[in-house]
């Protein structure tokens, strides 16, 4: 197994993981519902699912 043969910095590490970061997703926006939604995601809406601006299934209300 290779060991690193000096320990590597507080400041170096650091420099290397600025890169790293989280990107916020990205949303499309449904053109049935108008609802921003992020893509090629089923999404719910007002009761019903929808995927790719289509209807997929609707909620039971259990009475």
């Amino acid at each position: 197994m290779a060991h690193p043969k000096r320990k590597i910095s507080k400041t170096r590490r650091d420099k290397r993981r600025t890169h790293v970061k989280a990107s916020a997703p990205s949303l499309v926006t449904c053109p049935t519902t108008g609802e921003l939604h992020m893509p090629h995601r089923a999404f719910w809406y007002e009761g019903k699912l929808y995927y790719k601006g289509k209807v997929v299934m609707e909620k039971e209300v259990l009475a």
